[in-house]
């Protein structure tokens, strides 16, 4: 990323321990100045894009990193929620997840999912995925608001 790009705000929903420090080390390995912001489960999720409870005063994200198995709500029901808010449903959302089963593909795309994207096993090429995710959404695109 360049100097002259302006930062952004990334939500990161994930309950993996593991992936999360995979996604931070991604960040942090490749200089990305992004703020990143992490919920443990879709009902967090929800309380942070809402501003409520233990998330008053939440920033909106620029972009959501988005896990499909998560516990409380999962993640195809947040996807559903934010794309069929007004208000919410002009942030991107990329599905970043473990499971490359068409179904769960084409059910992403049909409830408005901006990208999909499964999740590298090797660090490496994790790292390399979210850096990409991050050029394009941060470099390439024109995100709402910005």
């Amino acid at each position: 990323m360049t100097d002259d790009v302006e930062p952004i705000e990334v939500l990161l929903v994930e309950d993996d321990a593991g992936d999360e420090l995979m996604t931070r080390a991604a960040f942090e390995d490749n200089k990305i100045r992004n703020s990143l912001y992490v919920v443990r489960d879709g009902e967090e999720a929800l309380d942070f894009l809402y501003r409520r409870g233990a998330h008053i005063g939440a920033v909106r994200p620029d972009l959501i990193l988005l896990d499909l198995n998560l516990p409380k709500y999962d993640g195809r029901q947040v996807l559903e929620r934010i794309k069929g808010d007004p208000e919410l449903a002009t942030i991107p959302v990329v599905v970043l997840t473990t499971s490359s089963a068409e179904e769960d593909i084409v059910r992403s795309y049909k409830l408005h999912a901006n990208a999909y994207v499964t999740k590298p096993v090797d660090l490496g090429q994790f790292i390399r995925a979210v850096r990409q995710i991050d050029d394009f959404f941060v470099s390439v695109v024109r995100l709402p608001g910005r």
